[in-house]
């Protein structure tokens, strides 16, 4: 008798890890056949695909399209040239071999981005086109009106990721909705961003939703190496994608000692050093840039590796929270996210 139960309890240990499997499939919920399954996303330029936990890939260096020095002149002259600038800045990143475009409803540029597609010449199912949404547009039925407008303001049919931007509002409704886009094929995966600068709205989007973020967006670059969200992200299966990953090109960091030996050993620059270290943190960067040789610069990274040894010392350059340059309290925001003019 014992023994048969000793063989019955050895034969459950050993289904065990089937049914965690199970239990994890179940919880994840493919993209609907709508509009988003023509996307053929490939590795151009050497450019490495992460996949993400619904087996979608996203290209691992992107562009980021925000323009923080024109997104000042709210004039009508001002919103011209901000989408002018990131139409050029688009079209030669495109032409660079970037399969990857960031931008949002927020930065006042989605028309600029949108027409460049266009302009580039490359198909749009080969491109991974992020965008996000304010928290003004938060809300179920406000966020599907929202994302058909933000498609509008692209021209496209689909967007391989939407992010909620900031953790203020009604981001439960907005959520909802986002999972409603997501079934109905409008888009790809999807992210939340800022949303480790406040646990309990990470937590109610993770541990409560029907459909787990594929992505979180966050501040990330060698002065911030964000170690304890990473982990936490890890946990979830969520991949990092890095905003300001090169430190808001503050000259602290792009003058560094230990970053500008490494770069001279490898006869590579400083931002190209931690770019690569990036790559090999297994995060996802989106520098920005509306200088084209610039952009091609931080695209040829690919053709070198950093050492052990050299990872090891730029991981010793973490300042750890004190490193950020970006940590509002949105608890304490109030109405600042209520509005978003067009």
């Amino acid at each position: 008798m014992m023994k048969t139960r000793l063989t019955a309890f050895l034969a459950i240990l050993m289904l065990f890890p089937l049914l965690l499997s199970l239990a994890s499939a179940e919880s994840v919920v493919a993209a609907g056949e709508g509009p988003a399954s023509v996307s053929s996303i490939s590795s151009v330029e050497n450019v490495p695909l992460i996949t993400l936990n619904n087996g979608v890939q996203v290209p691992q260096l992107g562009l980021g399209t925000q323009i923080q020095s024109l997104e000042r002149d709210s004039s009508e002259a001002g919103r011209a040239l901000l989408n002018n600038t990131s139409h050029d800045a688009v079209v030669a990143a495109l032409q660079a071999g970037y399969r990857h475009l960031d931008t949002a409803h927020g930065y006042f540029n989605e028309p600029g981005v949108g027409q460049a597609i266009i302009d580039s010449g490359v198909p749009r199912e080969e491109i991974w086109v992020t965008s996000k949404l304010w928290p003004s547009e938060f809300g179920e039925g406000t966020t599907l009106a929202a994302i058909d407008a933000m498609l509008e303001r692209l021209q496209l049919d689909y967007l391989d990721c939407i992010y909620l931007h900031h953790p203020a509002g009604d981001y439960v409704g907005a959520w909802k909705d986002l999972e409603k886009a997501y079934r109905q094929g409008k888009v790809r995966a999807l992210g939340i961003s800022n949303f480790d600068n406040w646990p309990e709205a990470f937590s109610t989007i993770v541990d409560e939703m029907e459909i787990r973020p594929q992505i979180l967006q966050i501040e990330c670059h060698p002065f911030a190496q964000r170690l304890e969200t990473r982990e936490l992200a890890a946990k979830y299966g969520i991949q990092v994608e890095c905003w300001y990953p090169l430190g808001h090109a503050d000259d602290r960091l792009l003058n560094n000692e230990v970053l500008s030996a490494i770069a001279q050993a490898h006869g590579k620059s400083v931002v190209q050093i931690i770019l690569r270290w990036h790559m090999q943190e297994g995060l996802v960067a989106v520098p920005g840039s509306t200088n084209p040789s610039h952009i091609q610069e931080n695209i040829a990274i690919f053709d070198f590796e950093l050492s052990d040894d050299e990872m090891t010392q730029i991981r010793s350059m973490n300042r750890g929270e004190e490193g950020r340059y970006f940590n509002l309290d949105y608890q304490r925001m109030g109405g600042f996210f209520t509005t978003l003019n067009e």
